[in-house]
């Protein structure tokens, strides 16, 4: 009877174990094929530079060479003809799949596949397509690296300013396009990301943080313009970035019966750029002389400026130490440990800070006078 119960009682076990089993394995299986982060799930979410053709399958194959050279010879002709919607159609095939032809045009090697994609972003520029064109630049950008990149990031530069400063051209004619803060900033990160030098990521990044500002984004602005003087420091942007970092950081400034981090944060920018551009930066390779010229006369005002804000935050800091001084002195005696051998020089220390921080300021007689009339005690 006890082998039996004990026979029972293994066969049990047994069936315990299998059916749990079971369900684990089930279970894997329904998550593998459930979780998008799976092998198979991933295939499925995968991103593609190029969309492909065609409605069900997608055909993401490079054109044949004779395909793509034909229709890229007979888009040109239409683009001459200013027959240009046809030219248009034609081109923007070639932002559906990939084309890597070269091909003598002009007396030169042409790659087919980006050439057609820039003509078409010129078009859709023409026609107040700002967007689409912006769109096309990047994919030329990031899936042709032999292509000509100065010619592509100034088109991206250009047209992005456009559309973040300039009002957007209607749809049709008539159809207003709506403008976002949020797409514009994000353009001119894409811009900085896909630069390679320091010819067009320091623009890009200080138009970022003057976008930023106006849609109210300060720390956006705040990044941007760090990216810019830790990233490029020998730029010649450098100097305004300085300069804006300090005016962000004074707009922080609460006043002196507050803590005082972003008062000391805007004097140190403001100091930093009196330091390092006594002189203003020369002329930039990509500058022309009537930009250089405008740059020097507009550093001359910032330099004014810069000076003012210097002067406001060493006030603010001494005001905050004087008031300081002035608690310690009166209450002191309640939390200060030593405070009948420590006596007056607590208050003092405060004091004397805030004559030293700013000398000429109202703080700094009002603390002279407290600091004679206690030595005098």
């Amino acid at each position: 009877m006890v082998i039996h119960n004990r026979s029972i009682l293994v066969m049990f076990s047994k069936s315990i174990f299998f059916s749990a089993a079971t369900c684990i394995l089930l279970l894997g299986f329904y998550q593998a094929n459930a979780n998008p982060r799976a092998p198979k799930g991933t295939e499925e979410i995968k991103t593609y530079l190029f969309p492909g053709t065609g409605f069900f399958i997608k055909n993401r194959d490079p054109y044949e060479d004779h395909e793509a050279k034909g229709w890229f010879l007979e888009a040109i002709e239409l683009q001459r003809a200013d027959e240009l919607s046809d030219a248009l159609k034609l081109f923007e095939k070639f932002t559906k799949r990939r084309s890597d032809l070269i091909i003598d045009f002009e007396n030169s090697p042409t790659l087919v596949g980006p050439e057609s994609i820039y003509r078409a972003a010129m078009i859709r520029e023409k026609q107040g397509d700002w967007k689409k064109a912006f769109d096309h630049l990047q994919l030329i950008a990031k899936a042709y690296v032999r292509y000509d990149f100065e010619r592509v990031a100034s088109s991206l530069m250009r047209i992005a300013e456009q559309i973040a400063t300039e009002d957007l051209p209607k749809k049709w004619g008539v159809v207003p396009r709506i403008r976002s803060g949020a797409e514009d900033r994000e353009r001119f990160n894409q811009i900085v990301e896909l630069s390679r030098g320091p010819k067009f990521a320091p623009r890009a990044l200080l138009v970022l943080a003057e976008i930023s500002l106006k849609d109210d984004k300060t720390e956006e602005a705040v990044d941007a313009l760090e990216r810019l003087v830790n990233y490029y420091p020998q730029h010649h942007l450098c100097e305004k970035a300085y300069f804006m970092l300090g005016e962000i950081h004074q707009g922080f400034v609460s006043g002196p019966s507050y803590d005082q981090g972003a008062t000391l944060q805007a004097l140190n920018y403001y100091e930093d750029y009196l330091i390092l551009f006594d002189q203003s930066p020369p002329r930039g390779a990509s500058e022309s002389q009537q930009q250089f010229e405008r740059r020097i006369e507009e550093s001359l005002d910032r330099k004014k400026l810069a000076l003012k804000g210097r002067q406001a935050m060493r006030e603010s800091l001494a005001q905050s130490k004087l008031e300081v001084g002035k608690y310690v002195e009166q209450y002191g005696k309640y939390f200060l440990v030593r405070w009948k051998e420590l006596g007056n020089q607590p208050a003092l220390q405060f004091y004397n800070q805030a004559i030293t921080t700013a000398p000429e300021s109202d703080a700094a007689r009002e603390a002279e006078k407290s600091v004679a009339k206690l030595r005098n005690e």
